[in-house]
């Protein structure tokens, strides 16, 4: 074993002292197989020998590495967009002072801190809250909400829907039409199409807010809808499933109606493979979404199911009795039951980390799907926290990496924000580039 242990060291010496030399004119291979490695590896690279050092600097391989998670992962992204330093990265803006390597060195680690940061802030519910009051003259509630960097659409029981500015939280357009509570809505970048108690679909124009299309199929009440690829899918208090071939905001034409479900179908959702739908009737269905045809039924629910998400093969769902199921698609078979709202689960909403969940009890709960999809974790470890600010049943929200939008019969708006909590930290600027700074963090 010495024998062993001598040797290896008199290799590892003899590498360090010759192969580790780039060779002239071979500095553009080396900084590509670098350029592979993660932060850890890129670190410990830095000190094999100057020479690494020097192709790593002059590479620049940590803002390499950086660009590469921005890339590839929504949390970095967001984090550069909100924090100000995307504007370091890939090609500087005109005008844009250019940083030198140890900028983008230091970069890395206050980017972990602020991640950290962030994962502890949902952990702990520590959160900077934000209200709009919608005011609604008559009929108070907010049924539907969906949001982006720019504004808040939200639909609402006075048969409005309501877009909010999101710096200022003031109303700057209300878009009138529909002739009964405003129940749910989706929108992208040409229209907002909305569903309401009044039995219609209505497309607007999310620029100017005019009303381009009225979809009059459903003899009840639309409860939901969803559309993605010129594809729409609407379910009605009518039992019934409508699947709508979207060729342009004027040009929606039907293409099948499906039938099986023996109460109002309250909730839909759908992908390339699947549409999947929740009724009154306490069962899911799901369906095939190229032939239409009807391929199983979740049963385990006690009472109606009011909500429900659908990504790959999991399904998350929310029920009148008061808890929260989590299905495999592909079997059919639940996977777990989430405990702890005290009435109705209204809405539920999921990404790779977590499970939002709000219920007629006024509460949100933040639970920790991975250990939800762990079948040997104890049920008390799941319920990540409880915010509590509603005084009125929860309706709608939605969230991701940084916060939540959540809406509510008490006629409210509530931005939940994780991110800046305790105040928000400046934009990155870049280091001045003098001989001092390159031995000096960047961040305090």
């Amino acid at each position: 074993m010495v024998t062993s242990m001598h040797t290896s060291n008199r290799c590892c010496r003899g590498i360090s002292s010759a192969c580790f030399q780039v060779k002239k004119g071979l500095d553009h291979v080396a900084e590509n197989i670098l350029s592979y490695l993660d932060a850890s590896s890129l670190c410990a690279a830095e000190l094999v020998c100057r020479e690494w050092q020097r192709v790593i600097s002059e590479g620049m391989l940590w803002k390499k590495l950086v660009e590469r998670k921005v890339r590839t992962d929504s949390l970095w992204r967001g984090l550069a967009e909100r924090r100000g330093w995307i504007m370091y990265l890939f090609k500087p803006k005109p005008g844009c002072q250019h940083p030198s390597h140890s900028f983008y060195r230091q970069l890395y680690p206050k980017i972990i801190q602020d991640i950290q940061s962030i994962e502890d802030n949902w952990r702990m519910g520590r959160h900077n809250l934000q209200r709009i009051n919608c005011r609604s003259e008559n009929s108070k509630g907010v049924y539907c909400l969906q949001y982006d960097d720019n504004k808040i659409v939200s639909g609402l029981r006075d048969n409005t829907i309501k877009i909010w500015d999101r710096k200022t939280l003031q109303c700057v357009k209300e878009l009138q039409g529909h002739t009964g509570s405003v129940l749910c809505l989706q929108y992208d970048e040409r229209a907002i199409i909305s569903g309401s108690s009044d039995s219609t679909v209505r497309v607007w124009d999310v620029t100017t807010g005019a009303m381009l299309n009225t979809l009059i199929h459903h003899c009840e009440a639309v409860l939901h809808l969803r559309f993605c690829n010129g594809m729409m899918v609407t379910c009605s208090k009518d039992r019934s499933i409508a699947v709508w071939d979207m060729t342009s905001t004027t040009e929606i034409m039907l293409r099948r109606v499906l039938v099986g479900h023996r109460a109002a179908v309250n909730v839909v959702d759908f992908d390339e493979k699947y549409i999947v739908s929740a009724s009154g009737d306490r069962t899911i269905k799901v369906w095939n979404t190229s032939s239409c045809e009807f391929v199983r039924t979740l049963n385990g629910h006690k009472r109606g199911i009011a909500c429900l998400q659908y990504r790959d093969r999991l399904v998350v769902s929310g029920s009148s009795d008061n808890t929260i199921r989590l299905w495999d698609i592909e079997c059919g078979q639940c996977i777990r039951v989430l405990e702890g709202h005290e009435e109705l689960v209204r809405c539920i909403r999921f990404d790779n980390k977590r499970i939002v969940s709000g219920a007629y009890d006024g509460k949100i709960k933040v639970w920790d799907l991975r250990a939800a999809l762990d079948v040997r974790t104890p049920h008390q470890d799941l319920c990540l926290r409880t915010l509590v600010e509603h005084t009125g049943r929860v309706f709608r929200l939605q969230f991701d990496e940084f916060q939540i939008v959540s809406s509510s019969h008490d006629d409210t708006i509530l931005v939940w924000d994780f991110l800046n909590y305790g105040g928000t930290s400046p934009a990155a600027p870049p280091p001045r580039r003098t001989s001092a700074e390159l031995d000096r963090p960047f961040y305090d």
